[in-house]
């Protein structure tokens, strides 16, 4: 049984590409949470990540795609981590969606402050949006800095930012506070 909680869409990895990894959860659990299991909810993803301002429609082809891409970037991304080379086809198939065209960046006012929006988005142009954050991720400035979080009941990625590289867990509030209290349990009599 899947708790909500699980199910809950996590957004701690401080990249999209890396959050998206992240929509299959408890990976050493068999079955795996998988955080968007219909084509609605690939489309609910894109609106509660920020890339888009509402759902967009998605068809279960485009969830077949979605699955394809997030595990070539999930493997690409964690490879590195145990030094894994990177498959080939991994490759490929992340480079072939960063080829496509993704939506086009359009400002629009909000009061006094521009904030920038997709020009009607749609799956297969966020799914290049996604990879090609990934590549810019994996072979950018950013490159090595992806880790996985510490909690020996978490699979998720995340995206190390802190000035020594040192981060354990994909969240404080989350993991780090969980493995604490365990600690500390342990210590106390």
């Amino acid at each position: 049984m899947i708790l909500e909680e699980e199910a809950a869409f996590r957004f701690v990895a401080g990249h999209p590409s890396v959050d998206f990894t992240g929509t299959l959860g408890k990976r050493w659990r068999d079955p795996a949470v998988e955080r968007i299991p219909t084509p609605a909810d690939l489309g609910r993803w894109f609106a509660e990540s920020g890339l888009t301002t509402a759902p967009v429609h998605a068809s279960p082809v485009d969830l077949r795609h979605a699955y394809q891409l997030r595990e070539a970037l999930y493997r690409l991304m964690r490879g590195p981590i145990f030094g894994e080379r990177p498959a080939a086809a991994d490759l490929e198939l992340v480079n072939s969606w960063a080829a496509r065209t993704p939506p086009a960046l359009a400002l629009r006012a909000g009061g006094a402050r521009l904030t920038t929006c997709l020009v009607e988005p749609t799956v297969t142009g966020l799914l290049a949006l996604l990879a090609r954050d990934g590549v810019e991720v994996l072979g950018g400035p950013r490159d090595g800095r992806i880790r996985e979080c510490s909690s020996q009941t978490c699979t998720l990625l995340y995206l190390d930012t802190s000035r020594a590289g040192s981060r354990r867990w994909c969240s404080m509030e989350t993991c780090g506070s969980r493995d604490k209290m365990a600690r500390y349990r342990r210590r106390t009599p």
